[in-house]
Parts: C-alpha cells; structure tokens; sequence
C-alpha cells in the first residue's frame, strides 16, 4: 500500500475556500478566459494593419511613404512648407468675399446688361465693376507677368507638381507675395469648381483692405524673402525601423571609438 502524505492541512475560512486576496472572500475567484475555438469571446483588437483597404487608399498611403523616403529638391520641397491653420481661415474668410458669380448669378447680370443696351446705353454696363478671383495656372500666371496681380495662393497638393514649380519664382522675381494652402479642393470651392490649382486677387475693397495689408506683409516675410525654404532640401526620412538600427550602428562604433582611445 502506498503511503500516505502527511502534510499542513488547508485551513478553510468561513469566507470561502483557501486564501484569496487579503479577505479570503469567494466573491472574487480567478477564472482565467479561454480562448480557443468555443472558448470565450476574443476580445476587441486593432485590426487596421489587417483590413484589405481599397486600392486608391492603398496608393495614396504608398505615395506619401514614398515622398517622405526619398529626398526632394528645394524647389519641390517649398510645397511642403504651407501656412497654418490660423493664417488659412482669415485668408479663406477673405477670400470668399471675392468669389466668382455663379452661372445663375452671371445669366441675371447678362440678361440685365441686354436690357440696358435696349434702352439705349452703348456700354451696356450695369452697377460697379464687379471684384472677384482670378483663378486657373495660365490666366494667373499672364497677371502676375503683367503685374496686375496682387496676392496667388497656390495649392500644395497639385499633381503634377513640375507644373506649378515656376510659379513662386516668378512671383518673387515681380515682387508679387504669395503662399502655399492645403487643398485644392478649398480653392476650388471658392471658385465654384472641384479643385483649381492656384488663385489671385487683383484689387480688394476699401473695408478689406486692412486685412489684405497684414495678410500681405507676412506671406511677404514667410515666403518670398525666406531664403531657407529655398535652400532646404525635403525627404530622406527612414522607418522607424531602419531609425533604431542605424542608432544601434553608430552606439556600436562610438564604444569601439572609446576602446581604441583607451589602448
């Protein structure tokens, strides 16, 4: 027969069974989850690096990777450096106020200026002239030759970008001021089309014109006299990955720096 264990018994407490926690209550057992299939519930992960997006997503994510990757030329770069959040809502707000007529707006002006004519006027011309943007790369780009423009806003996410390149230098050999604004989707609200590449006003009203002033003045300090943004290059930026191991490579050959000096 084998022998019997002889042993410290278990004090069971009137709260339950064994120790458990400070009170030895039964209230609170451990029941570890299970779970394998038929077990409990899995609990709630991030799934993102799992889902299957959609390929334009897909692209849109490999393209900007790529961007911040690879190194860009100052004159590609400079699309990069746009205006913040604040500047961009007292531009917008002002720049609302001189959007284009739209089609309805422009048929009740024509049909106004036909009647005028039938009455006898040679022009035609009904009210003040009207004031509104100039919007579209060659109509732009003839006023800031001619020198008529005032202020471009150009969009930073134009594609292709070798299209706009020579548009802030051209404007900085005129004396013209401008800036870069995120989206082309905003611009091209104001002008009542999907996007427009860039935008400019020609003349302002007298109760704006304070605004316009200060508006002018810091783009003309930020962008056309910067001359950092012109010599700074963009890109070149590794994973996060690639990041620690190169740490690791230059910790390595600082200790063997180290160990050569003390010999």
């Amino acid at each position: 027969m084998p022998k019997k264990v002889v042993g410290k018994k278990k004090v069971v407490t009137s709260g339950g069974a064994g120790k458990s926690g400070a009170s030895g209550s039964s209230l609170f057992k451990k029941s570890p989850r299970n779970f394998r299939i038929g077990g409990d519930i899995q609990p709630k992960r991030n799934l993102t690096r799992f889902v299957k997006w959609p390929k334009y997503v897909r692209i849109q994510r490999q393209k900007r990777v790529l961007f911040m990757r690879l190194k860009s030329p100052p004159a590609l770069n400079q699309f990069t450096q746009t205006i913040d959040k604040n500047q961009s809502s007292q531009l917008l707000k002002l720049l609302a106020k001189y959007s284009p007529e739209t089609t309805k707006d422009k048929k009740t002006r024509l049909q106004a200026e036909a009647e005028a004519r039938k009455g006898g006027k040679k022009d035609g011309f009904v009210g003040e002239k009207p004031v509104n943007l100039k919007f579209g790369l060659n109509h732009v780009t003839t006023l800031v030759e001619e020198g008529k423009a005032k202020l471009v806003v150009i969009a930073h996410d134009v594609d292709p970008l070798e299209m706009m390149v020579f548009l802030p230098a051209l404007c900085r050999k005129k004396g013209i001021p401008y800036c870069f604004i995120k989206g082309k989707a905003r611009l091209g609200k104001l002008c009542h089309t999907k996007t427009a590449t860039c935008v400019a006003l020609t003349e302002v009203r007298k109760e704006d014109f304070q605004d316009f002033d200060t508006l002018k003045k810091n783009f003309m300090a930020q962008f056309n006299e910067n001359l950092n943004q012109r010599k700074q290059w963009g890109g070149g930026l590794m994973g996060i990955k690639n990041q620690h191991m190169m740490a690791k490579r230059e910790k390595a050959r600082e200790i063997e720096l180290a160990k050569k000096a003390n010999m």
